[in-house]
Order: structure tokens, then sequence, then C-alpha cells
């Protein structure tokens, strides 16, 4: 039987400009992109995709719809050098039960970033 879903793959951002939008994700991820072209460029975050794209229409945009979170060892210290690298605040880091805390910013074009502290999740080996 053939699971329905297998896991998170990657996740898009949507940017005006490609190049600062690789860039910015180059200094907060400190790493350069596995893949990078005009119409696409990927990170590799720990197994995962960090994915930017530029906008061409209205039917690509940022978006803070949908929310991934990206785990993070210490969601306080992230969250600070996030803002300190030019993202705004949505949510500030809150404790939500049992050892979990979260927190959400915007990139500078608008994308929601959401980071995760979670001690209790272990990638499979």
């Amino acid at each position: 039987m053939t699971k329905p879903f297998l896991g998170l793959r990657t996740t898009v951002y949507y940017v005006p400009d490609i190049n600062t939008g690789k860039e910015w994700y180059a200094k907060v991820l400190e790493t350069e992109p596995y893949f990078d072209e005009p119409f696409y460029v990927g990170f590799n975050v720990g197994g995962y995709e960090l994915g930017v794209h530029p906008i061409h229409d209205d039917s690509h945009k940022p978006s803070a719809a949908a929310q991934a979170f990206w785990g993070v060892e210490d969601v306080h210290a992230s969250f600070n050098r996030l803002l300190a690298m030019g993202a705004t605040a949505l949510c500030a880091p809150n404790d939500v039960g049992d050892g979990i805390a979260i927190a959400e910013v915007t990139d500078p074009w608008g994308n929601a970033i959401g980071i995760i502290q979670n001690p209790h999740f272990k990638l499979p080996e």
C-alpha cells in the first residue's frame, strides 16, 4: 500500500527579486544553495528543501496562509537572529506545552516563517 504522504520535502517562499531573496536566505541559513537557477533556488536544510521562487504574476505571491515550522535548537535565539536580519515579528516565542516552543516571523517580502523548538521530534534513522 502506498503512503499518502512521505513527509515534508520542500517549502517555497516567493520573492520579487530572486537574487536578493537568494542572498537573504543564504545569510539566514548560513549556507549556499545546492540548486541555483534564475527560475528557482533550492537550499538543503537538514535534509529538507527551502525553495526561493521569483514572483511572476498574481498566482505566485508571499503568503501567511500555509505555515511550515522549521526546527531550531533555541527558539528565542533564532527569533532574535531573524529579527536582526530584517524579518518582522508575527508571533513572539511562546511555550505551547510539554517543552515545545514556537515563534513566527515574516521575511522581507511577507512570507511567513515558523520556527519550532521541539525536544520530542526525532528524525527517523
